[in-house]
């Protein structure tokens, strides 16, 4: 808006001076010429004209309509590190494309793309090239043994371990002392604008609610007097942190002062988030946010498996989709 208003000052005061010189234009046609020396010359004409604009000119200066442009108060935020594990599945596109749109609406957000594979995929890449998000795409594949088979439940083993792991060593190399926040974000969640405010000035680790998760509607931090005292979970509340991998963020500074912090991808069922914690924070450390803890910004909502029943049907038939045809 101020572009506009002094682009349009100096438009104005540029058409006036014109304006002036054309009106003594024509006021000096079809005027006989006497041809004495007391005729104003021309440049003279000149000289007055560009003093008229050179004190129009510091007027406006004086009077504050020429600023100086003011720099951008958004360069000067935290960066929020997002790293996002993924894998080849059909919802993969639409998973990294419905999260990726989320993130244009973050100002300084820097997404940590790490997929499970032994190279990188050209749908990923192209999907990260056309996003208009500052990106790094990484790759490392997790161990045959340690892969979930066919038919596994979820929780049957930690998903997403080396590939967490890959960022978290990426930011150690190439960040260095750099101002900001690291948060897992895993593809198939669903996240609240609000939490990202929320965690962008995080200290230490902040924490907040998390929906849809442990076969709950919600797990939380229990916050009196402004501290974390215990967590609202249903299953084995004594873990050291009991909290989903969405449920916090960790300040940089905090993560590259540690660098033997990493996830224990052989940890038990469900300490996989405490096993990366324990050794950057304590309890009574935590900062709770999102209004003490009472506001869900994030859900854990997984997409379901499309039922390729009819498709597998007609590929019997020769007539399946175009295998050559990005989903």
């Amino acid at each position: 808006m101020k572009m506009r208003l002094k682009l349009k000052s100096v438009f104005v005061l540029y058409f006036m001076v014109s304006l002036l010189g054309l009106i003594y234009a024509l006021m000096q046609l079809g005027q006989r010429c006497d041809c004495t020396g007391h005729d104003i010359p021309k440049e003279r004409v000149i000289s007055r004209l560009r003093g008229e604009l050179h004190r129009l000119q510091e007027q406006m200066r004086k009077s504050g309509e020429i600023q100086q442009p003011q720099k951008d108060p958004k360069s000067s935020l935290p960066t929020i590190f997002v790293i996002t594990p993924t894998y080849a599945r059909l919802v993969q596109k639409a998973e990294l494309t419905r999260l990726s749109q989320t993130f244009l609406h973050v100002p300084q957000l820097h997404w940590i793309v790490v997929e499970d594979s032994n190279h990188k995929t050209p749908l990923v890449r192209d999907l990260l090239a056309k996003s208009g998000l500052t990106y790094t795409h990484l790759h490392v594949a997790t161990a045959k043994e340690r892969k979930l088979q066919e038919g596994d439940p979820n929780w049957l083993k930690p998903r997403g371990v080396e590939q967490r792991n890959e960022a978290l060593h990426w930011l150690r190399q190439e960040t260095h002392k750099q101002q900001g926040v690291v948060y897992f974000a895993d593809d198939d969640n669903t996240y609240s604008l609000q939490l990202f405010e929320e965690m962008r000035n995080t200290q230490r680790v902040s924490v907040w609610p998390v929906g849809l998760v442990g076969g709950m509607k919600y797990e939380k931090p229990v916050v009196e007097g402004g501290k974390v005292v215990r967590f609202h979970t249903g299953w084995r509340p004594s873990r050291p942190f009991p909290m989903d991998m969405a449920g916090f963020a960790v300040s940089l500074k905090l993560v590259l002062a540690n660098p033997d912090s990493w996830f224990d991808g052989m940890a038990p069922m469900g300490f996989l988030e405490s096993s990366f914690l324990q050794g950057l924070v304590t309890m009574d450390q935590l900062e709770p946010k999102a209004d003490d803890c009472s506001l869900v910004l994030v859900w854990h909502t997984r997409t379901e498996k499309p039922k390729m029943k009819r498709e597998e049907a007609l590929q019997a038939q020769g007539l399946g989709s175009d295998p050559h045809m990005e989903v």
